[in-house]
């Protein structure tokens, strides 16, 4: 599965054959260090052990490299054992659950369960209707109460045809996000739209690490988070007394009578002086 974490693979891989993960790994020759599991760390291998991984899974190496991020290949291809070891990931490098019925497809009915590195385009499945935008959530989050999300996801890949859809893609996430925490503009559109997911999901309010506000934020401000990104995007590279213009044209965008107008606002922050 694209994205999906090395160990999440193996371990799938593991399954397949009725074998926990180190037995699988000592039956090919490579050498486990360390103890781990997902989605707080990843397995590393170095590039004898991902060749013996290639063999096992008859998978061309390449095709793997592709498929897993995170499928290091460390030390000398001569001369070095096949080993594997543990890596813990910082909260935001951690993996998350892949959307259950894309992975039973892929797994040909084995299991639902699979573990990817999220990147933004891939937030939500729209086919099946199910994000987990948190590691801290071991079940995916049903958007099917919130359709916007779906057209969302569309919007986010029309962005990523422009050149600058990186950099817009990241400011406005900022953006959004400090004004998701601070309550700001879109306070009551969010609430209303976290509780149709909560109740869509009683899951989110019974996970005790996180309340359900920080596990779904992501997932709650992406259609904002997308058409602001389109927005900047889009804007000319102009002087800052375009400020209130663009102000207003990106109010419009996201169906507000105004943006408030608040010298600190992140918003006017970054039109005011980042723009180049």
């Amino acid at each position: 599965m694209a994205g999906e974490a090395t160990a999440s693979y193996t371990q799938r891989l593991a399954d397949t054959y009725r074998l926990t993960l180190p037995q699988l790994l000592d039956s090919t020759g490579i050498t486990l260090h360390r103890h781990g599991t997902l989605p707080a760390a990843e397995l590393h291998l170095n590039h004898n052990a991902a060749q013996h991984l290639a063999v096992l899974a008859r998978t061309p190496l390449p095709h793997l490299t592709r498929a897993l991020p995170h499928l290091a290949l460390l030390g000398a291809a001569h001369g070095t054992g096949a080993a594997a070891h543990w890596k813990r990931l910082e909260t935001e490098q951690q993996p998350v659950r892949a959307c259950t019925l894309c992975t039973r497809h892929h797994s040909h009915g084995a299991t639902d369960t699979a573990w990817v590195h999220p990147a933004p385009q891939r937030l939500m499945c729209p086919r099946h209707h199910q994000a987990a935008p948190d590691p801290r959530l071991t079940t995916t989050i049903r958007t099917w109460a919130a359709p916007e999300l779906t057209a969302a996801h569309h919007t986010h890949q029309r962005l990523l045809r422009h050149s600058r859809a990186n950099t817009a893609w990241t400011a406005a996430r900022a953006i959004t996000t400090r004004w998701y925490d601070h309550q700001q503009h879109l306070t009551h559109r969010w609430h209303t739209r976290l509780a149709r997911l909560c109740t869509a999901n009683p899951h989110l309010a019974t996970t005790s690490s996180a309340s359900p506000a920080l596990l779904a934020r992501d997932l709650v401000i992406y259609p904002e988070t997308a058409t602001l990104a389109r927005a900047l995007a889009a804007l000319p590279n102009r002087p800052h007394r375009d400020t209130d213009k663009a102000l207003n044209l990106i109010a419009r965008r996201l169906g507000l009578p105004r943006l408030a107008s608040n010298a600190n606002d992140p918003l006017r922050v970054f039109l005011t002086h980042t723009r180049h």
